[in-house]
Formats: C-alpha cells, structure tokens, sequence
C-alpha cells in the first residue's frame, strides 16, 4: 500500500501581517503534481488543514480546487482527520456526500467510529482516525472517568479501536520527544499536553500532524510528515517535505521524502546596516521573507524602512547589541519555546516584581482555554 503522508497546511495563514495564500497554492500545485506522477494508492493529510476555526474564503476555495482535483482527476482516496486549528463540524461538512467521491473527512470522535478500509494486493488495510480532541471530548465520548490528560485520552482512544492485520491511524498529537516549533499553538496550558509513542503498537504506520519538523519514532512507524511550508522564522533551516510510505504485506514500512520548492523562502539573514543595503544579493534572494538581525552597535535610524527598500519582504528586524543596556529588552529568541503561561508569568514578574500565584495560574489557564474552545467552536 502506497500512502503519500501530509499534513499542517494550515491554508489562511497570516504570516507577519502577510497572506500566505498564494505560496500555499505553489506549493500544492506541485503536491497535485507528485500526486500525478507517483499515483499513490491512498493520499493522508492530518489535521490542521486550516489555519483558525473561520478560515476566509480564499483557504476554503483553495481546498476544494485541490480536493476536487485529486477526486475527479486522478481518483485517489484521501483521508483528512482535525488539527487543534480546525474546527471539527465545519470541517468534515458535506463529510458524507464527499466520502462518495472517495474523500473521507473525519473531524468529530462520532465520526471514527469504523475505519476506511481499502485493498492492495496483499489485502485490505484499515485506516483509523484521531482527530485532534480535548481530553473532556474523549471521556464524555468513551464514558471513561480515567480519562484526564491528553496521553490517557489518546490511550483510551486508541484501545477502543478494533485492531486487527494491517492498519494505519492519523493523529494529530504531540509525541513525547517530538522537536516543537514557534509556530505551532500548545495544546494546553502548562505543558501536559504530550502522548506516549508507546499507545501507537499495533498500527503498522501512524501519519501524524501538530509539529511541524519532519521527524520519525519507532524505527519510522510513527511519522510527522511536517508542514506544507515554514511558519515561523525558527523553522527557517527545516526543509520541508511530504512523505511517501510504502506498507508491504507483513505491515513492515518504508518511507521516502518529497521536497516542495516554496515560491519564497523564509530565511533569516545577519550583518552591518552599510553592508546590507550595499551588498545584498551576497545574503540570497531578496524577495525572501526575511527576518534580519543588525551587528551595528550605535543608534540606526529606521533600520526596517531603509531595509525594506532593498529587501521588500523584511519581516522582522532585531539587533544583535544595543546601545543602551539600562532597561530589559526581549527579542524573540528570549520567547522561543515558551508556553502562553510561561509568558505571562514573565509578563506578571516584570510588571509586579513577582511570578503569579497558584490562584492566579489557575485563572489564567481557566481562561486561555475557554478562549481557544470558543475560537475552535467558531464563537469568536
């Protein structure tokens, strides 16, 4: 069984107050091409297909001229399953009228209930599905009270399937060990938001979303596939990829990587003002997204207007040393990898001279996460 593995498109994306919508249709006019040429037997996409709950148009018309395409062109099945972005009842709409046309979208826990099962030569395959879900979600669903985290939660979902021969499971989920980017929303506050690889044992393959580095678990059955393209300036030395997994008949699996040529790059670039503007195209292309970090220690007088007129999509603009060191400053490596409550308890320590008790940590958690419920539901 041949499965062409992606996921994170997150189509509708602002990048720095930039629509991203037209890199994201270059680069899936070349996925539509790998498709073409490698014809695989099943094409996977988990989760994350849409950047927020209320995608605008111009991300849901790209969507359906893809999904049309791969239907009525080529007649390959695909199977999509919700990211922490997507909203699980809007996405999987017309789910029904689609799956006719062999495109089976799975948004909500009531729609996984059985798995698409399709046939190569060896046999048939079931492809299973785990959707992004909120630990409540599950337990209300499975009526399991032992359900309280995301890793019991996966778990219990994944031991509620029916599990037999070969079979494959989309998941959209952080792994334990799994390299994060900026870019990618926690999945809750306070860091208890990672499964264990050890609940994917019975799959022969497990195609995963959320994190969007191309990376590998159990000798590659458990695979992150990496986004469509890069999101943030520390995913700027990633080369982003879709997978093709091959399944043979003993469910032994392997993997080869597509690499998709963005129509911009995203990159980040360091040196003088003097030489920046003098000499450009020794730092690559110049209509590259860009972030710049300036070595001049003095004072530099509209640093990112100057730039711009060299460097029209300059995105981000730090310095290296700055010549006043009598108050705090923070670039974004100070914020890299931090969670929504870590930096607010920077925030609080900064403002207050103290870090956030636990009644306030709990307000504050309580809050964030009705906010993202609310904006998963479409309320906001």
């Amino acid at each position: 069984m041949r499965i062409l593995h992606t996921a994170d498109w997150h189509l509708g994306r602002l990048f720095h107050g930039v629509h991203l919508t037209d890199d994201q249709a270059h680069l899936l006019e070349q996925f539509v091409e790998l498709v073409a040429d490698q014809k695989p037997d099943v094409i996977l996409i988990s989760g994350d297909i849409y950047d927020r709950a209320l995608p605008p148009v111009e991300a849901v018309e790209l969507l359906n001229e893809v999904l049309t395409r791969i239907a009525l062109d080529f007649r390959i099945p695909t199977i999509i399953i919700s990211g922490n972005h997507d909203n699980p009842s809007r996405l999987q709409f017309g789910g029904r009228l689609m799956a006719q046309q062999g495109i089976h979208i799975f948004g909500t826990l009531s729609s996984c209930a059985e798995p698409v099962v399709l046939e190569d030569d060896h046999g048939p395959v079931a492809f299973f599905s785990a959707p992004y879900c909120e630990p409540p979600d599950v337990r209300a669903h499975l009526q399991d009270e032992s359900v309280a985290c995301f890793d019991s939660a996966m778990r219990a979902l994944v031991g509620s399937y029916r599990i037999n021969g070969r079979s494959v499971l989309l998941g959209h989920a952080f792994i334990s060990g799994g390299a994060a980017s900026d870019s990618e929303r926690p999945l809750s506050i306070g860091g208890a938001e990672t499964v264990s690889v050890e609940h994917f044992a019975p799959f022969s393959y497990v195609a995963l979303g959320h994190l969007h580095q191309p990376q590998s678990f159990s000798e590659g059955r458990v695979r992150y596939s990496g986004s469509l393209m890069k999101y943030s300036f520390n995913e700027a030395t990633q080369r982003k990829s879709v997978s093709l997994v091959e399944v043979d008949e003993s469910g032994d699996v392997g993997i080869e990587e597509f690499t998709l040529t963005p129509r911009r790059d995203l990159r980040q670039i360091k040196g003088y003002l003097t030489d920046l503007l003098q000499n450009p195209d020794e730092y690559g292309p110049v209509d590259d997204y860009l972030m710049a970090t300036l070595l001049d220690e003095g004072a530099v007088y509209d640093g990112m207007g100057r730039l711009r007129e060299v460097f029209p999509n300059l995105m981000h603009l730090e310095r290296a040393n700055l010549l006043d060191g009598d108050f705090d400053r923070r670039s974004a490596s100070d914020i890299a990898g931090k969670d929504d409550l870590e930096l607010f308890d920077d925030f609080m320590e900064a403002m207050t001279g103290k870090p956030m008790n636990e009644e306030q940590t709990a307000s504050f958690t309580e809050t964030v996460e009705e906010i993202r419920r609310e904006e998963r539901e479409g309320n906001l």
